[in-house]
């Protein structure tokens, strides 16, 4: 049996694996270091959870222990989809170059650019980085890729499913065509094949595992269910969720619960917390000291169920997880590897559980052709039924609310609610008796018109605003048309009005 101590490795560096407590390298490990510390890339398609970070940080770390970085010219690059993979990336290093004087620099959302602009123009050995944060430092001119030595692409198949590909393929036309690069992947889907074939040279291909298989240590189950009612569907599956943790009892030490839709795993997690259920979320849009926190609270086991997107599906190694639940169907059949894959991990035994509505099937037909087996499918817990359940709508939906009602209809609701009823109101005053109401009359004609004349003489009256007491006499004169009666009165007689009209103009 392959030791650590026969792969060739720098002796600060077995002493830090030694220290880890580890001796025994995994299939992936054994077959990619060899390769790797002889300069050769290395294409390696390995399932989550089977050592790929320690296969290559081991040998890059022995590599760059001969040289000096420059300022803004980092040595290596690892790219990672995630901020949590890429973190944990960086962990390893910390663990296993402890003993060797190499610097890194860690590159990720969420944290200042300044620290790490600081960090960069020091010289750093090991660059790990998200896509994204790398190319805003190398547009910002902090950055210079031509000093690469080795490259890394870690789980490039979740860069596939991000969007990520067309910066990967910026990023290595940044690079040095002598580079030496390292490509992990655990699906080999044609653009990722495409991608190899273009930038890596005689690559030694290795595949310790069948592509999107699932571990033999992990019990999987189907729950298949029949909502009561269609609108219920979203308030069933939670009912079943909270049954099958229930009846897991001690044996789920710890949980990984995964929603397709991130306002669905907050949704959940507040569901469960309603509960008395001890659960956190985790997804792309909280902060990334509040995603930090989550994580270390549910490595140290402060935190028991961790309701998460897809975001926590790969790379996080976190060993002892019991349980996974998935409380939707992923839509694309690698997800789902990748994240029952976060249970049965190093040996241990695990159970992931799937819920699935109707409209399900044909995610989970694509689920079962790509793993070449049926999932085993379960029953709901003993003496759980979604038919003994109240029969009315719940009271929140998908997004968290009851559907079909806005607030404001709610608190109109509640304000009837609260309102006492007209039959048990007693009246607060004596009865007033009935006064005659005089009747109006309609103004007559007369009337009519001197309260025209009279609006007319106020408006003349009223002030310009603004000129004071010195107001020119035409500003107040009204210009509307005499009647022509009027006229007759005071001009010698006319034929027409026209005439009228004219002979004032003249004047």
């Amino acid at each position: 049996m392959t030791k650590f101590s026969d792969l060739a490795l720098d002796p600060r560096v077995l002493k830090a694996v030694q220290e880890a407590g580890y001796e025994t390298p995994t299939p992936i490990q054994a077959q990619a270091i060899p390769h790797a510390l002889e300069g050769k890339d290395v294409l390696g398609i390995a399932q989550t959870g089977t050592g790929k970070t320690a296969s290559f940080t081991l040998p890059m770390i022995t590599i760059l222990g001969k040289g000096r970085a420059r300022a803004r010219m980092p040595r290596s690059l690892v790219l990672c989809p995630t901020r949590e993979l890429a973190a944990q990336v960086a962990e390893n290093f910390d663990i296993y170059a402890k003993h060797s004087k190499l610097s890194k620099a860690l590159l990720i959302g969420g944290v200042s650019f300044t620290e790490q602009d600081k960090l960069i123009d020091r010289g750093v050995d090991v660059l790990i980085a998200t896509p994204g944060r790398l190319l805003d430092h190398f547009e910002r001119g902090k950055l210079l890729l031509t000093g690469v030595q080795i490259m890394v692409v870690d789980e490039a198949d979740r860069m596939l499913d991000m969007g990520f590909i067309p910066d990967i393929e910026r990023i290595f036309s940044l690079t040095p065509f002598t580079r030496q690069t390292l490509f992990y992947s655990a699906t080999m889907a044609p653009e990722i094949e495409r991608i190899t074939n273009t930038f890596l040279t005689g690559a030694v291909k290795i595949e310790v595992a069948r592509q999107a298989t699932t571990s033999e240590t992990i019990e999987q189950k189907l729950i298949q269910i029949t909502p009561t009612r269609k609108e219920r569907s979203f308030a069933d599956k939670r009912a079943v969720l909270r049954a099958l943790i229930r009846a897991e009892g001690e044996a789920c030490t710890n949980a990984i619960i995964f929603c397709n839709r991130k306002m669905d795993v907050d949704v959940v997690a507040k569901s469960l917390k309603q509960h008395g259920f001890n659960a956190s979320p985790i997804h792309g849009d909280l902060d990334q000291s509040q995603r930090t926190k989550t994580l270390d609270g549910f490595r140290d086991g402060t935190l028991h169920l961790l309701v998460a997107s897809d975001v926590a599906a790969r790379g996080l190694d976190i060993p002892a997880v019991s349980h996974v639940f998935n409380f939707d169907v992923p839509t694309h059949p690698e997800d789902y590897v990748h994240r029952i894959g976060r249970t049965g991990r190093a040996g241990r035994k695990g159970k992931a559980f799937s819920i699935a509505v109707p409209s399900d099937d044909k995610h989970l037909a694509a689920i079962e052709s790509l793993v070449k087996q049926a999932i085993p499918r379960g029953e709901l817990p003993e003496g759980f039924s979604l038919e003994d359940r109240p029969d009315r709508p719940e009271r929140e939906s998908a997004r968290g609310e009851r559907p079909g009602r806005s607030r404001r209809g709610r608190d109109r609701e509640r304000d009837r609610r609260e309102e006492p009823r007209a039959e048990a109101v007693e009246p607060a005053v004596a009865e007033v008796p009935e006064v005659p109401v005089r009747e109006e009359r309609a103004p007559k004609r007369d009337e009519r018109r001197e309260d025209r004349g009279r609006r007319d003489r106020d408006r003349r009256d009223e002030r310009v605003v603004g000129m004071g007491d010195h107001v020119p006499d035409f500003l107040l004169r009204s210009f509307r048309i005499a009647s022509l009666t009027a006229l007759d009165e005071e001009e010698p007689a006319a034929d027409s009005a026209d005439e009228v009209l004219a002979g004032q103009g003249e004047d």
